[in-house]
């Protein structure tokens, strides 16, 4: 288990890196990824105002749209990252 935990860390380390080193190519389209966050936000607000039902719902769905949102994100600008080093 330890040789796979360790393949699996190194493995995202390396994503990592090449999402940061991306810079410029970081300012693709956030739209969607920002829009999922609200909703966590929005959630949270609900919640502390006493609407626990709608709150918790918000929470959870947005959790589930900021993770999707992220990856589609990174695959974009991963993608974007190889059409610039290797040609596309």
């Amino acid at each position: 288990m330890s040789r796979r935990f360790r393949w699996l860390a190194t493995v995202s380390a390396g994503m990592l890196i090449v999402a940061l080193s991306l810079g410029s190519a970081a300012a693709a389209d956030t739209k969607g990824l920002s829009d999922a966050t609200g909703q966590v936000a929005e959630g949270a607000r609900s919640i502390g105002y006493g609407e626990i039902g709608s709150g918790v719902a918000d929470v959870v769905v947005g959790s589930g749209r900021t993770v999707v949102e992220g990856i589609v994100f990174t695959g974009k600008t991963i993608g974007e990252f190889f059409k610039k080093t290797f040609g596309g």
